[in-house]
């Protein structure tokens, strides 16, 4: 028994135009299948950017963030160039997130510094590396312990990229198992 195969039955050569008759009774023989915009999508119950959701939100952040020591150690001298490449840095050697009002902190001195004279000179050249760091870590400290979560929610609300300030590092609390 010999197998056919699709390209050995004949086709009829059916060429139509839009203006035809007999076009239009073929689309409307064909029928309408559901697209992406006909699917109803169901409404979440939450709205994730509500206060309130903003305010739980906040209130655990700023829990976890009482809870990481400040190193009391340092480890090495951070050459550096700007703030926020120094609080990267900070990130890294002591595997420990810095604060969202520590990060917009920096990016604003990195801001401030636009336009100065020493803008283009690198910031470990006008400010000891080891004082630099030192300030960083008093102003965490500040942030960890005194910060109202309301007044973080506030800002959370009024930023909607408020999550590229959050930092993604988890370290192990030393008093949880």
């Amino acid at each position: 028994m010999k197998r056919s195969f699709p390209w050995d039955d004949r086709v009829e050569d059916v060429s139509f135009s839009p203006f035809d008759s007999s076009a239009n009774s073929i689309n409307a023989a064909i029928p309408k299948l559901p697209t992406f915009f006909d699917i109803p999508l169901p409404n979440p119950s939450i709205d994730v950017n509500s206060q309130e959701v903003l305010i739980r939100r906040a209130a655990m952040y700023q829990d976890y963030m009482k809870q990481i020591p400040i190193p009391s150690h340092r480890g090495s001298v951070i050459p550096f160039t700007s703030w926020i490449g120094l609080g990267r840095s900070i990130k890294q050697l002591y595997r420990q997130p810095l604060h969202y009002l520590t990060n917009m902190l920096l990016k604003q001195w990195d801001q401030w510094r636009i336009g100065s004279e020493d803008e283009y000179k690198p910031l470990d050249n006008i400010i000891h590396p080891c004082k630099a760091e030192a300030t960083i870590w008093l102003v965490e400290e500040i942030h960890r312990q005194t910060t109202s979560y309301f007044h973080i929610a506030d800002l959370w609300k009024a930023d909607p990229t408020y999550n590229s300030f959050v930092d993604s590092i988890f370290p192990t609390l030393e008093h949880t198992s």
